[in-house]
């Protein structure tokens, strides 16, 4: 592991750590009340776990049509450029390296946030994944409204269920993914802290190349 002295760079605007926990929280409620609604276990009870969870599910749309138009007014969406440059380092990284006390491959830095593997990762969770998660629960929620809509006969509501249930398990394994990520920093509360207080500690010195800042070349 590096020797390098540690420094704080501000990372996290304030904006981007609110929708990253209030996301998480929402995220957490629908998988909460969802699997409920399956009957999978009691909780709230049927009729109240559904109304939480629809609420839940039209609160995370908004949150989420705003965490659109933040990141293309601001220019972050930048940070999600997919690269495969040093993306095997990377999953070497944490697959093998990270145990053997090894520096991490990519390094943290305000134009580079992302390592490419969590490009890769959040860009198909955030373009495809929770939009199709999200069209799948307003399919489900407007259920009685097809007829009018002339839907009845292009969508199943079988379907529409099998799938939105389906993609939860995947959102359900990427949060659990990405719990244990968050304890591989240079201690386990590390990253944590970051997108608490918005300050990240990177080794002092720390030098991104061209191909790593947002917007470069792939």
């Amino acid at each position: 592991m590096s020797e390098n002295p540690m420094i704080k760079i501000y990372l996290y605007s304030k904006f981007e750590r609110f929708w990253h926990w209030a996301q998480a929280l929402l995220i957490f409620l629908l998988l909460l009340t969802g699997f409920e609604v399956h009957g999978t276990y009691t909780l709230f009870g049927f009729e109240a776990a559904v109304e939480i969870h629809n609420f839940t599910g039209i609160a995370w749309l908004v949150l989420y049509i705003f965490i659109v138009f933040w990141l293309l007014t601001t220019g972050e969406w930048r940070q999600y450029i997919p690269t495969t440059r040093k993306l095997f380092a990377v999953a070497k990284y944490y697959a093998v390296d990270i145990f053997q006390g090894k520096p991490h491959p990519v390094q943290k830095a305000k134009e580079a946030k992302h390592n490419p593997l969590q490009r890769l990762t959040y860009l198909g969770l955030s373009a495809i994944l929770l939009p199709v998660q999200m069209g799948t629960g307003l399919l489900y929620y407007t259920y009685n409204s097809w007829g009018r809509w002339g839907l009845e006969g292009i969508f199943s509501l079988s379907a529409i269920a099998l799938i939105h249930f389906a993609l939860a398990f995947l959102i359900l394994s990427f949060l659990i993914v990405h719990i244990y990520m968050t304890t591989t920093g240079h201690s386990l509360s590390a990253h944590v802290k970051a997108m608490w207080s918005g300050w990240e500690e990177v080794e002092e010195g720390t030098a991104i190349e061209d191909w790593e800042k947002a917007g470069g070349k792939i």
